[in-house]
């Protein structure tokens, strides 16, 4: 049997990484050869990228702007692959803002099209479910509380789980962590986590420190720092921001390990927010966007909780300080409360450890395994 040609599409890192261990699984079960857009991980598990991600990864809606012009000659390069190759299926991760132009595309060409992790539209922008619902021939769902979403909406969807729970864990346990990195053994350690975009870097980071350096000028709190270079990121991303008054620790390519090692982590809202919620380290919530994209979101965003911890829970089990309330004085007073009270932690790791059940997945194959049985299913 001619082995079937698949078109993928992811557009950011952490999207990339799901679509990369769903790549492997379908080349090693039904042969397939995937060609599409992503990531360098994409690239490493066999997919023919026709372009990187990086070129269409954006921050926020003003941030769009000036990527139109590469986006609508991506669309379009695609758009030939795909009448070219005639691929047998399409999927699309995530990323819809580049992703539903491009399912436009191909429904006309006729090729169907599986969403696997969902667009958030539950959250903001609501409408474009009807246009999924057109698009979409089956919903591959991470959240469990985004299928009653889509089924009232009309849309075929499965959880699956998410693939993180299967993947997120240390590789060296919290002594052997802080022994290689020099660290004290006994004196508390804060993670800072900034983000996976150098935008999203400038935003967060200099607000993050700041907290740090207020936690750093109380005596009665001595504590030791260290910052998680997401991948593709290195310590000169973060070096216009850092200073000998203040040492932090940046480690790269080791995060899980960090995280799992602190006692406290300062947080930038994303997938970040649910692999520390795997990892059961306490955590303070932080996101901040351009002034313009702001304006813009305020009128769009309808959910009562911005950190995904918060949403599965439907509680507010960690602190999330958003824009104007993302200030290093308050900040600073969450992690404080953390890092002083054994009490206060232990509640958060509690609430923590409700995220893992919610998100595990319901079939013995594992997230990704599901997801690649439905897709070969469909083929």
């Amino acid at each position: 049997m001619t082995p079937p040609r698949i078109l993928i599409s992811s557009g950011d890192p952490s999207g990339g990484m799901h679509a990369a261990r769903l790549a492997r699984a379908l080349t090693e079960r039904c042969g397939a050869q995937l060609f599409g857009l992503g990531t360098p991980s994409m690239r490493e598990a066999g997919v023919d990228l026709l372009a990187d991600a990086s070129e269409i990864a954006v921050v926020g809606l003003s941030e769009a702007v000036e990527l139109l012009p590469r986006a609508w000659r991506l669309l379009g390069q695609l758009e030939a692959e795909a009448a070219s190759r005639r691929p047998r299926l399409a999927i699309l991760v995530d990323s819809p803002d580049f992703n539903l132009r491009l399912g436009r595309r191909l429904k006309r060409l006729g090729i169907p099209i599986v969403y696997f992790i969902s667009p958030q539209v539950w959250a903001w922008r609501s409408g474009r479910v009807r246009q999924i619902r057109d698009l979409v021939e089956r919903m591959l769902v991470i959240f469990p509380f985004e299928v009653k979403f889509y089924r009232e909406a009309g849309v075929p969807v499965e959880f699956v789980g998410h693939p993180l729970v299967e993947t997120v864990r240390p590789r060296l346990s919290r002594e052997e962590f802080r022994r290689s990195r020099l660290l004290l053994e006994k004196q508390p350690l804060l993670a800072l986590l900034p983000g996976s975009r150098r935008k999203e870097v400038a935003h967060n980071l200099p607000g993050m420190l700041a907290a740090a350096r207020l936690l750093a000028e109380e005596k009665r709190l001595p504590h030791q720092r260290v910052l998680a270079a997401a991948p593709g990121l290195t310590e000169a991303d973060f070096r216009p921001w850092l200073s000998d008054e203040l040492p932090v620790r940046v480690v790269e390519g080791a995060t899980w390990d960090a995280v799992a090692a602190a006692d406290c982590a300062i947080v930038s809202s994303g997938t970040a927010t649910v692999e520390t919620a795997l990892l059961g380290t306490p955590m303070v919530v932080v996101y901040r966007v351009s002034a313009a994209s702001a304006l813009l979101l305020r009128h769009m965003v309808h959910t009562p909780y911005y950190s995904m911890v918060n949403l599965l829970l439907q509680r507010r089990a960690v602190p999330e300080l958003v824009q104007q309330d993302f200030t290093p004085e308050r900040v600073a007073a969450e992690a404080r409360r953390l890092l002083e009270s054994a009490e206060e932690r232990d509640r958060m790791r509690r609430a923590l450890a409700e995220v893992r059940l919610l998100l595990a997945s319901p079939s013995p194959a594992g997230a990704i395994g599901r997801a690649a049985e439905i897709i070969i299913s469909m083929l």
